[in-house]
């Protein structure tokens, strides 16, 4: 319930509404338009690969070498933004924040980003979609991005004064996720109401769960 619901102090409360897909509660951190269906991918890892790897140690002899690795970072991370545009993906979902390189060539190859997804966001957007999380540099670093999700939709959404991304994803299963946008004058009022909210749909599952019984 809690990555299906949006509060929005300072609005009536007749504004409340059910919006389709998901409501995910900040900005795009890159937004090119696209029309039509679009293939997204979710990562959890940065997509610029790290000099080292993780407990390693990474020894340069001077600073000529320092930057050719530097140089070398960035030409694998091109490489790796051109294979997504390649694969037709329009949207990268990522938990963590990218570097400035990974935005620049997502700009340049009209790619939009999500960035700092939550764990229990990620989560349900694998159980909607499907898909598992991208591993950028696996053992296929080359071939075609087959584990990617349908997004329907993907646009700005302006809730109150926070700039929201709302993204609707084709389901493979049963459950079609939409996401419960309430208003209210002040925050206490929202709260109430989300509780209420929660504790309604808590009974319900309870009821049908006993009926299936």
């Amino acid at each position: 319930f809690a990555e299906l619901h949006a509060a929005v102090a300072g609005l009536p409360v007749a504004s409340s509404r059910v919006l389709p897909g998901l409501v995910l509660r900040r900005d795009f951190a890159a937004y090119c338009p696209s029309g039509g269906e679009l293939r997204a991918v979710l990562v959890t890892e940065p997509l610029r690969p790290a000099l080292s790897a993780p407990g390693g140690e990474f020894v340069v002899g001077s600073e000529g070498q320092y930057r050719a690795s530097l140089r070398w970072l960035t030409r694998r991370t091109e490489a790796l933004m051109r294979r997504l545009r390649s694969s037709n993906v329009k949207l990268l979902l990522s938990s963590v924040k990218q570097e400035e390189v990974v935005m620049y060539h997502a700009k340049l190859y009209g790619i939009s980003v999500v960035e700092c997804l939550s764990s229990e966001e990620v989560a349900l957007i694998c159980e909607i979609t499907g898909v598992s999380p991208f591993a950028p540099f696996g053992d296929d670093a080359y071939g075609e991005i087959a584990d990617t999700a349908v997004a329907t939709f993907c646009q700005p959404l302006l809730l109150g004064s926070k700039r929201c991304a709302h993204i609707g994803f084709t389901s493979v299963c049963a459950f079609q996720p939409h996401c419960l946008i309430l208003c209210g004058p002040v925050d206490g009022v929202n709260e109430q109401h989300a509780a209420a909210l929660q504790g309604a749909f808590t009974m319900l599952q309870q009821l049908f769960k006993t009926v299936d019984q």
